[in-house]
């Protein structure tokens, strides 16, 4: 696992705050402007590294290891793993706290545009806690980073808070990924609690390949909205999943499993099979043990090997209504091995580990293991080495 942020050496004199870690290689058939660019010289033979070349007007230089620089060069230097920003990453300079932060990471398989820390729903196992505040200033980040991504990068998050909060700017954000990406697939990660009546037509046509992953806990009002800690948050949601597919948007549903959605798991696959056929894959997840969840441990921890029954049956009901449906966080020695087909490596990179009882498995490889900050408390006692594949 390598951490997102890392304490370094920042120049003070930083012009941008966002800057694209570019080899030399790279460099050379990069259109991006020269301040937008942090140069990595780690790797780089002494003998390349000249006076005109550092009196560039880089965005920021990563000079070898051992090389000490005059305070005029804007060099950066990280503290401990160097490794945590390589040539195609999006690094965001803070000289005030001397730290940097990756903002986009090159190969990842969780990359994710943050758009606000708001959220008009306060769910009882979210991992990241809703702050009331002003973010809209994000939307403008958020252009200068998109900016900066690889055009071939695969697929992308935007998630928060509640992304549908910013609302245009939302619609913006998309927009300008269909002019910077047009081959990304964008996913939003919504509440489906759109407030604006309007919001759900601006996205039809804005991006050639967008998809929104929404949540649902339950087949009856009351087991939602007590997930979400919102009343009438279940009529929201469905109101805003309908108007999101008359706008020709493709809809995944997510369901995290804790105690209360996993006591009627099966029932909720046969609602959404009759009343929202047109989903295109729904989404089992286990608990990512963070944030509210640590707090509500007892009401919400639910070993999976408690549920094997209902797990099974939510899937063979997904699968024969011909809804796409897969296993997230669940490893796969904590489910059925009928099921393991549909288990998919879905931890991001930057917050993914194993537990010592895993470097003797047999499946270690294809499976997607665990949080870096799973604990004894939030682990299966299923777990144990599978020693035959």
């Amino acid at each position: 696992m390598l951490p997102l942020e890392s304490k370094a050496r920042v120049p003070l004199t930083a012009v941008s705050p966002l800057l694209k870690v570019m080899s030399l290689e790279e460099f050379a058939g990069s259109g991006l402007p020269i301040g937008k660019m942090a140069l990595d010289l780690r790797d780089a033979p002494e003998e390349v590294i000249s006076t005109s070349l550092l009196d560039i007007p880089w965005g920021a230089l990563l000079p070898p290891d051992g090389t000490v620089w005059p305070e005029s060069l804007p060099w950066i230097k990280f503290e401990g793993d160097t490794r945590i920003a390589r040539p195609g990453d999006v690094i965001e300079l803070d000289p005030i706290r001397q730290r940097v932060a990756v903002r986009y990471r090159r190969g990842d398989n969780g990359n994710v545009l943050f758009a606000t820390e708001r959220c008009n729903s306060y769910c009882l196992m979210c991992s990241q806690p809703p702050r009331d505040v002003q973010d809209n200033w994000r939307v403008r980040q958020l252009f200068d980073l998109i900016e900066l991504i690889d055009p071939t990068e695969p697929s992308l998050a935007i998630s928060g808070g509640e992304p549908t909060l910013l609302g245009e700017g939302l619609v913006d954000v998309v927009r300008k990924c269909a002019d910077i990406l047009p081959c990304t697939h964008l996913h939003i990660l919504s509440n489906g609690r759109l407030r604006d009546p309007g919001l759900h037509a601006k996205f039809d046509g804005a991006h050639p390949n967008l998809s929104w992953g929404i949540p649902l806990y339950g087949d009856h009002y009351g087991l939602h909205d007590y997930v979400v800690q919102s009343e009438g948050a279940f009529a929201e949601t469905l109101r805003g999943i309908y108007a999101l597919h008359a706008a020709r948007q493709r809809i995944e549903i997510r369901v995290v499993l804790v105690r209360p959605t996993f006591e009627r798991l099966a029932q909720l696959a046969r609602f959404i099979g009759r009343n929202l056929p047109f989903v295109e894959h729904v989404a089992l997840m286990g608990v990512e043990p963070i944030g509210f969840a640590k707090a509500h441990h007892r009401d919400l921890w639910a070993d999976p090997a408690d549920y094997a029954a209902q797990l099974e049956a939510a899937v063979e009901v997904l699968h024969s209504g011909g809804i796409s449906v897969s296993l997230y966080n669940l490893p796969l020695c904590t489910i059925d091995r009928s099921l393991w087909r549909y288990a998919a490596q879905s931890i991001s990179t930057w917050k993914n580990d194993y537990l010592p009882a895993c470097s003797t498995c047999a499946v270690k490889d294809q499976c997607g293991g665990f949080f870096s900050w799973v604990t004894p408390a939030w682990t299966s006692r299923a777990v144990t080495p599978i020693k035959d594949a």
